[in-house]
């Protein structure tokens, strides 16, 4: 198989720049257990004693998109040609990458974000939603005559979604390459999160240049359907797909575990040593090459609001846990912790939990 197919501050502060707009099921339980500006410091929130490195720990750095998230619930998906009433609309920040950003931040660790907004509404709105959760947005630009990014969330009344986005500066704002300041601070970073909802080319570039300065990089597949090209996952540590991402991507069943693990071993086969799979309902399972896989089930919510940036969330607390020299198991179990909260609240960014409320979950059960 040769492909897995189907900083500048803001406000005063901010850089424009022009650039040339483009366009841009059920299934069985199997899981038995549960020259940019210099940034200024980011001072962690999780000290646990004196000595430097915890005071300033490497930051989590997620590069990735970021969209104005517009809201409509229904009871159904319309079918063709059919015109239904929502219950509501309203418009909150979101993206892969800012929801990431944000969950990274609300976990209290220090957390950067390097992406890109347009010169709109929108743009503020994400802005101070990064703020707002503790985001070093030194690496945000602000970019000129391009939309912000965009989504349009249908949220069903069982809190499952469906989505569909508009790219906006998320796809036009970078130009060809990386500036020396992107790439600074992805060479000093604990860790490094991307995603699907800007460029492969972008993707690629951070990539490289983390494997390079020895950082590990976490890929959640979610975002464009199309090929992962294998230059960027050659270039990855933790591949994360969800069970159906899995499918579309390895043009392979997903229905059980057997399969799943079918379709995992031929991301091995590309160069890939960690494949995460977010199963939903069904947990999460961690395949690591040569070795047994690593389950975890969900943590049952108390209520199921919105799935909106679940699968977000188990990510970035994932990442929160692995820089903090968590064992694996136990990185599962903290993202499967903060999954389940993240349900329990409508919209992603606003749902995002904080670190104390994750650790109060764990010791209640």
């Amino acid at each position: 198989m040769a492909s897995i197919s189907p900083a500048t501050p803001w406000h005063a502060r901010s850089r424009t720049t022009n650039v040339t707009h483009q366009s841009p099921t059920t299934n069985p339980n199997f899981i038995t257990h549960s020259p940019q500006k210099k940034p200024k410091p980011f001072p962690s929130l999780t000290t646990v004693n004196s000595t430097a490195e915890t005071q300033n720990p490497p930051p989590l750095v997620v590069i990735g998109s970021a969209n104005a998230d517009i809201y409509v619930e229904i009871d159904r998906l319309p079918t063709e040609g059919e015109t239904i009433s929502a219950k509501t609309g309203q418009t909150l920040a979101g993206g892969k990458g800012a929801n990431q950003a944000v969950c990274g931040g609300m976990l209290s660790y220090p957390t950067y974000f390097v992406g890109r907004v347009g010169k709109d509404a929108h743009g503020k709105l994400i802005m101070e939603a990064l703020e707002g959760g503790g985001v070093v947005v030194d690496y945000v630009n602000e970019i000129g005559d391009v939309p912000t990014g965009h989504a349009v969330v249908m949220l069903q009344s069982d809190g499952q979604n469906s989505i569909i986005i508009v790219g906006g500066a998320n796809m036009c704002g970078w130009g060809d390459n990386l500036g020396d300041g992107d790439l600074g601070v992805v060479k000093n970073a604990g860790i490094v999160l991307l995603q699907r909802e800007i460029p492969d080319s972008i993707n690629i570039q951070v990539a490289k240049a983390a494997r390079n300065a020895g950082v590990p990089v976490i890929l959640d597949a979610g975002g464009m359907d199309a090929p992962v090209p294998i230059e960027l996952l050659k270039h990855v540590d933790v591949f994360s797909p969800n069970e159906s991402e899995l499918a579309r991507l390895t043009g392979m069943k997903t229905e059980t575990f057997e399969q799943i693990s079918l379709a995992v071993a031929e991301c091995h086969k590309l160069g890939v040593k960690e494949v995460l799979v977010k199963l939903g309902s069904r947990g999460s399972v961690l395949f690591t090459e040569g070795n047994k896989p690593i389950k975890q089930g969900i943590i049952k919510a108390e209520k199921v609001l919105d799935t909106t940036g679940a699968g977000d969330t188990f990510t970035a607390a994932y990442a929160v846990a692995f820089v903090e020299g968590k064992s694996k198991a136990e990185c599962l179990r903290f993202a499967a912790a903060a999954a389940s909260l993240c349900v329990q609240v409508k919209g992603a960014i606003p749902s995002m939990p904080r670190r104390k409320a994750v650790l109060d979950l764990l010791q209640s059960i």
